[in-house]
């Protein structure tokens, strides 16, 4: 018999450690699943002896009437113990799953950006949904009737030996081949259970990927081939499920021939020894042979069974075995700083920034600026200039190499994480929005937002009369991704959640680019509201937008090129943003 494999105990002694809270719901499961290893291999013995006594031996109606009610009581006794093993044992299934699920999403909610830049998110969907699953079929379903099964098998065995070890001995000579064909059954499982385990990864990356992008696939005509490469990805799944099927359709009639074996070998001993013997001797046999049909019955049936909860173990730690993949994943985990109490009303200091999203390929080259507190700066550039990665920068969704960021004297890295993002608010080219009301969707969730600080904020950027006009105004529905409304208006409320947020500093990153030109002059005037006294971040394409900031600063491959306000700029000779200026404002008078 092969060693457990070192890696399987220390996943299984990890699975024990979430249910050691739950010690009260584990203890009485395991006594009632031991207790319940009993009344089974019970009733045999019992009817045997009824059968030899009180039917055989003599007719006994009363007596038999009485041990009948005796036997009324065990099965009464093993339903009840069924049900306190099966209650508590889910019971502790779904409240160690409960418990592993948040130490899951919590560990997702501290992830860097670049993990999510490396993983599919059908991916982690599946960790956090049915591998979790897979796993609590290993308490509800696994270990307890494995304990269960595996007692009642030998409680089995000795009440045969007790009653006839010869008849015990020929009865159990099938037992080796099914041991074999239990271990065979076993490692196709395994194998059955790792393909399933990438088929359902993939399948479920594919579709979340299909679905939240069918724009783009129904834009480009691509739904023919999409569903053509469904059907191999879901083929692929298929194919997973059916070895397991086949192994399934193999292993049971296989049990099914080798327990009819033991009944038949069971017979041919009792031919045997009747052979010569009195109708007396031959009728006291009876009860032995009716007991032993019905253990034969009962031994294969746990042995079945057996296979089929090993078969929710290996399941159940293959998909813990990638749970705590995630769990044991440290490289990418934001270090929190610890100090609280920061004063945001100072200079954004950058001293020899330098970054890069992959090794050896630098997106932000020695980046020295000043952020002066309550001036708007402008940061302009071609694309993959860097631009974004400031952003991404300052607000720590991505760590820099090399330099420093400071508020004041003080690093980001020090200032703990949710004081350093609640004073940063974002307003992004591509709003995201949730399922949600209006309401919820400025706020998102936070009770400390009134309506009234909610509408005040949508009329400074004037967005009021178009939520009022739709049904239920700032309870309506807005939809998967703000589906039911329009890209400036999911513009709007991504300005509206910035103003309510009242940050101390404020990012717009390309948030004009969208818009139409109505939308935009709105959000040019709610602009200058939110930035008064504010510091802030524009990044802008469209540089007619940006022309009253304070200052802009020109990116260059990484590099920071030029700084100056948009007058200045415009004066240097031959300068790079004096040629993005003229190009642009060149296209823009091109008569159609």
């Amino acid at each position: 018999m092969k060693p457990v494999n070192p890696s399987k105990k220390k996943l299984f002694k990890r699975l024990l450690f979430f249910a050691k809270p739950y010690r009260k719901y584990l203890a009485i499961s395991m006594v009632s699943v031991l207790l319940l290893s009993i009344p089974g291999p019970l009733r045999p013995w019992l009817i045997g002896n009824m059968v030899d006594k009180y039917i055989v031996q003599s007719q006994n109606p009363s007596m038999l009437l009485f041990w009948s009610s005796i036997l009324l009581g065990v099965l009464m006794v093993e339903g009840l113990l069924q049900l306190v093993s099966s209650y508590f044992s889910n019971l502790l299934a779904q409240s160690v799953i409960f418990d592993l699920r948040k130490k899951m999403m919590h560990h997702f909610l501290r992830f860097r950006m670049s993990y999510f830049d490396k993983n599919p998110v059908g991916a982690m969907v599946t960790r956090v949904v049915s591998d979790m699953e897979a796993i609590t079929e290993v308490f509800s379903s696994g270990i307890m009737e494995i304990i269960s099964d595996l007692f009642s098998l030998i409680f089995i065995l000795v009440l045969m030996f007790l009653s006839n070890w010869e008849l015990a001995l020929m009865t159990l000579i099938p037992i080796p081949f099914l041991l074999f064909a239990t271990k065979v059954f076993a490692r196709s499982m395994k194998e059955s259970f790792q393909q399933e385990r990438m088929a359902v990864t993939r399948l479920n990356t594919f579709v979340q990927e299909r679905i939240s992008g069918m724009s783009i696939v129904q834009l480009f005509n691509r739904e023919r081939e999409e569903y053509k490469r469904f059907e191999k990805i879901n083929g692929a799944h298929r194919q997973a499920h059916l070895k397991a099927v086949w192994a399934n359709s193999i292993f049971f009639p296989v049990v099914e021939v080798l327990s009819s074996l033991s009944i038949a070998f069971l017979l041919v001993f009792g031919a045997l020894h009747v052979s010569g013997k009195s109708a007396l001797e031959i009728r006291s046999m009876y009860g032995e042979i009716f007991a032993f049909t019905l253990w034969i019955n009962q031994l294969y049936r746990p042995i079945r069974q057996l296979a089929d909860k090993f078969n929710i173990l290996q399941r159940g730690t293959v998909r813990a075995e990638r749970v705590f993949d995630v769990l044991d994943e440290e490289a990418d985990l934001q270090e929190g700083g610890t100090i609280r109490e920061v004063n945001f009303a100072q200079d954004v200091h950058f001293k020899d920034v330098s970054f890069s999203y992959q090794s050896g390929v630098p997106v932000l080259k020695k980046i020295n600026l000043t952020i002066k507190q309550g001036e708007t700066i402008a940061i302009v550039g071609a694309t993959g200039s860097g631009k974004t990665t400031i952003v991404n920068l300052l607000g720590r969704f991505y760590e820099h190499d090399a330099g420093e960021i400071l508020i004041g004297e003080t690093p980001i890295q020090a200032i703990y994480l949710p004081t350093l993002r609640k004073n940063i608010a974002v307003v992004l080219q591509d709003v995201f929005l949730f399922s949600d009301t209006v309401h919820n969707n400025v706020t998102l969730g936070d009770a400390t937002i009134s309506r009234e600080q909610v509408i005040e904020a949508s009329k400074a950027v004037g967005a009021h009369e178009f939520i009022m006009r739709l049904p239920n105004d700032y309870d309506h529905q807005i939809g998967e991704r703000g589906g039911m409304l329009s890209v400036g208006q999911r513009q709007l409320l991504a300005f509206i959640r910035a103003y309510v947020y009242v940050p101390q500093l404020l990012i717009l990153d390309e948030a004009t680019s969208s818009l139409d030109s109505e939308s935009e002059q709105m959000i040019q005037s709610a602009t200058e509201k939110l930035t008064a006294g504010r510091t802030s971040i524009v990044i802008a394409h469209r540089l007619s937008t940006i022309q009253k900031a304070d200052r802009i600063a020109v990116l260059d491959k990484g590099e920071l090129v030029e700084l100056g306000d948009h007058t200045s700029l415009l004066q240097l000779e031959n300068g790079y943003y004096k040629r993005l200026y003229d190009r642009q404002f060149f296209n823009q008078n091109q008569p159609e």
